[in-house]
């Protein structure tokens, strides 16, 4: 039985062609192709390279800067639901005196990818220097307009996050390998589909990852370790608005000895970076610890701090294994105060023995509820996650934490008598009220 999905084009009217001021010509015809053959049709708006990566959504209202930084965005396509994009504009780039970007959440765009239904040329924001076109050229991003991103989402509802490319559509052989990839050499449903102006195939006729697919051969997002590549690759110290730098070589006597001068009077937190967000830093440094960010799997065990911070991150926590064994490791001390956050979440549960599963369409939005268990406390909270913990395998010293209230799904945990705890969203970003922020208190007092 056939399950096609009707597209509508909004190339033209999403772009406004010509006359207004300020309006920019029309973008190469570009087609965003699924995994199970649905074709959307779109314009061109930022870097023209052809990508493929994991589809996902988003139902923030505004900051795709934000977004498209963040290093959990590594490897998908990013679809923004809300209509009008691009209209307050990029704010610069600049770095703090201790390293940190100030207006973003990593030093470049981590998405694959931006899908928008209408991009605004136009911007308008106090703080804005460029268009997010020119953003994305410059850091070589594709960006595509004109999609009905509201199909689209229905799309994802429907069949759960997928697979999908973005190719041009004006690159005759890579259009003609991608549509016998796509219909499996079925000519009168590519035809009847060039007529009407959209696409679709069986999901058992796709073809995604076959050999016509000149992006990636059989590319599975979930067997990809893209926190390896986020990741920082040295150890970074950071405190009293610097930060310092040491290989990830430098011998553990030896790191420890320099780290003991510097700020000697604060606390120290270890960071396990799986692709943390600037403003997770910038919170744990602005309630007077020292952090010091090492990379997913390093071991640092040996050196000497108070407190473990388990950062986000993309991708499958399940490529993670080093990081879990080295917070195994660091439980041995049941007195060590330890806070994950989105991966963090995750792989601390996989260290006391949880498993994890996959979302169908996963959390990314700035308006999910999430209630504390065993109070009537209800936040709204900003997520981006894929993955969640599984209540049902935590074992008999755990417990969740917090629990979303749309699905149902675990939202955090903790130990019943150590001082770990979770969080699966974010209380580092919000949109709008910053009330889950006292979590980071929570921890700082722990130390």
């Amino acid at each position: 039985m056939t399950n096609q999905h009707s597209t509508n084009l909004h190339s033209s009217s999403s772009l406004s062609l010509g006359e207004g001021k300020g309006m920019r010509p029309e973008g190469r015809a570009c087609s965003l192709i699924l995994s199970d053959g649905t074709v959307f049709r779109g314009r061109s708006f930022g870097y023209e390279k052809p990508v493929a990566g994991e589809v996902v959504f988003n139902t923030a209202m505004t900051g795709y800067p934000e977004s498209l930084t963040d290093p959990s965005y590594a490897g998908q396509l990013m679809t923004l639901t809300y209509p009008l994009v691009g209209n307050y504009g990029v704010p610069p780039f600049t770095i703090e005196a201790n390293g940190l970007a100030t207006f973003m959440e990593s030093e470049k765009i981590h998405a694959e990818a931006i899908i928008v239904s209408d991009y605004s040329e136009n911007y308008s924001h106090w703080n804005a220097v460029e268009s997010l076109a020119d953003w994305l050229k410059r850091e070589q991003v594709p960006g595509i307009t004109g999609i009905d991103t509201r199909e689209l989402t229905k799309v994802l509802r429907e069949h759960g996050v997928m697979m999908g490319r973005i190719v041009f559509d004006d690159n005759e052989e890579l259009r003609m390998k991608n549509e016998e990839s796509t219909f499996g050499g079925n000519e009168e449903l590519r035809m009847k589909n060039e007529e009407s102006g959209c696409a679709a195939a069986p999901h058992g006729n796709s073809s995604f990852g076959g050999e016509a697919d000149i992006l990636h051969s059989s590319f599975n997002y979930g067997e990809v370790n893209y926190v390896d590549r986020v990741s920082c690759k040295d150890i970074i110290v950071y405190a009293g608005g610097e930060s310092k730098t040491f290989p990830v070589s430098t011998p553990m006597e030896e790191l420890n000895s320099q780290l003991s001068t510097f700020h000697s009077q604060l606390k120290k937190v270890v960071l396990v970076d799986c692709g943390v967000k600037t403003n997770i830093l910038r919170c744990l440094l602005k309630r007077g610890v020292e952090v010091i960010r090492v990379p997913w799997d390093y071991d640092f065990n040996g050196l000497q701090f108070d407190g473990l911070f388990i950062s986000n991150g993309p991708g499958d926590p399940d490529t993670c294994d080093a990081a879990v064994q080295n917070i195994r490791r660091a439980m041995q001390n049941e007195k060590l105060p330890i806070f994950g956050i989105c991966m963090g979440n995750q792989l601390l549960s996989k260290a006391g023995g949880a498993k994890i599963y996959k979302l169908k369409y996963g959390h990314r939005s700035h308006n999910q509820p999430v209630r504390m268990v065993g109070t009537n406390r209800c936040f709204i909270t900003s997520q981006n996650h894929g993955y969640a913990v599984d209540n049902n395998t935590l074992g008999a010293d755990w417990e969740p934490l917090f629990v979303n209230m749309n699905d149902g799904s675990n939202e955090g945990i903790r130990h019943k008598r150590n001082p770990w705890f979770s969080a699966q969203f974010h209380p580092e970003a919000a949109s709008g009220p910053t009330d889950t922020e006292f979590l980071f208190d929570e921890f700082v007092k722990l130390l």
